[in-house]
């Protein structure tokens, strides 16, 4: 049995879930909380391949706690992951953390937003935008 470990999005505890639970509704160990309730899911390279078997469509932010168009971007991505609850799987990445991952998806510029279906890449985005924008541009990469 295969295991993945991510951090809850409430109360920041790891927790190992077996790989074929991906989709269940799991909840943290620690405060008892959904761990995939529409907050962003922090992804490693631990984690991440076995998030992109999700049978939900991944968004992925790419982005670096350094960079202030990232950090003006978080809040608008924190919202639409729970205004889109169900809908899809919002991951993010830390740039300068998971380095390898970033190496893997050949990051150049942050935040970079990446929608994953099937575990393949249908659509990319550089750079940050409003939230209407970027709720314009999710709808057409979710219908990818």
């Amino acid at each position: 049995m295969t295991t993945i470990t991510t951090r809850c999005p409430h109360c920041k505890a790891l927790n190992r879930l077996p790989s074929e639970r991906i989709n269940d509704e799991a909840s943290c160990g620690s405060c008892k909380e959904k761990l995939f309730d529409g907050m962003p899911i922090e992804g490693t390279s631990d984690n991440f391949s076995t998030l992109l078997e999700s049978d939900k469509p991944v968004v992925v932010d790419f982005w670096a706690p350094w960079c202030n168009p990232c950090v003006g971007f978080a809040p608008i991505f924190s919202d639409v992951s729970k205004e889109r609850d169900g809908e899809a799987r919002f991951v993010k990445i830390d740039t300068e953390d998971q380095q390898a991952l970033a190496a893997q998806y050949r990051i150049r510029s942050i935040p970079t937003i990446m929608v994953f279906k099937g575990g393949k890449m249908v659509d990319m985005l550089n750079g940050a935008l409003p939230k209407s924008h970027f709720d314009q541009w999710l709808n057409e990469a979710l219908t990818k």
